[in-house]
């Protein structure tokens, strides 16, 4: 009885990993919010699915447990790497919670998450320290999230935001650029990916003063550099670019 635990990347089949691929179709079941489910049906059409909506994470893991238990081989996925934001994390504390460490064999497959994807397109962003955070409030008090921007900013972190605005959390990337402001230039380099590694990915730069009034949405990586980051124009294509220090 075995139960993958996989990061599917972006959801093209191009940036999955040799091992998510081959887990996938070592899999009896593969379980799933209904989103992601849909999205691996295109590559993997012969394959047999359970979706649940979102927020129903809990539910989904317990689901996954059950299902190995039926002695089969059972994939519970998420996009970009399952132990980035992903499932993992939390499909170990439910294996605990039931005490079923000892009765299922768990494999956790990394996969290249929206950051790495998103700094790929932009050039070079995260080529140093750099600190990730999510706006999202749901399982984190604001002003802690607050607070982490205040530090990673402080330090002259590279910062690159999840899950930025939604339809309901309208004014938290104003917020953190403000901010972020306190300690940053206004010129700081701004990099904005939608829909990272997709077929209708867009991409666009603008500066950490014009930050608040750019068109985010769920569904972009906003990357924000630190005092060393810079725009740099080859040909048709401008990159962002952060130094590592090398001497030239």
């Amino acid at each position: 009885m075995k139960l993958f635990v996989i990061g599917f990347g972006s959801g093209e089949k191009k940036h999955m990993t040799q091992q998510a691929v081959s887990a996938l179709q070592q899999s009896d079941l593969v379980i799933g919010y209904t989103t992601y489910i849909e999205i691996l049906k295109k590559d993997f059409p012969d394959l047999h699915y359970l979706a649940t909506p979102m927020r129903k994470e809990i539910d989904r893991c317990k689901m996954a447990v059950q299902e190995t238990l039926k002695n089969q081989t059972v994939a519970l996925v998420s996009s970009g790497d399952s132990g980035i934001y992903g499932m993992a994390g939390i499909l170990l504390e439910i294996v605990h919670e039931m005490q079923m460490e000892n009765q299922i064999e768990i494999e956790i497959v990394p996969g290249i998450t929206a950051a790495s994807l998103a700094a790929s397109v932009l050039g070079a962003p995260l080529m140093h320290d750099f600190a990730v955070i999510s706006l999202s409030d749901l399982l984190t008090p604001l002003e802690l999230i607050y607070k982490r921007i205040v530090c990673a900013a402080q330090a002259d972190f590279v910062i690159c935001l999840y899950n930025p605005k939604s339809r309901t959390r309208t004014e938290y990337l104003a917020q953190a650029t403000d901010l972020i402001m306190q300690y940053q230039s206004p010129d700081t380099p701004v990099g904005i990916v939608r829909n990272a590694g997709r077929t209708d990915q867009t991409v666009w730069m603008t500066t950490l003063r014009k930050l608040k009034n750019q068109p985010v949405d769920m569904f972009c990586i906003v990357i924000i550099g630190n005092s060393q980051s810079y725009f740099q124009k080859q040909e048709q294509k401008i990159y962002m670019i952060t130094p590592r220090g090398y001497p030239l």
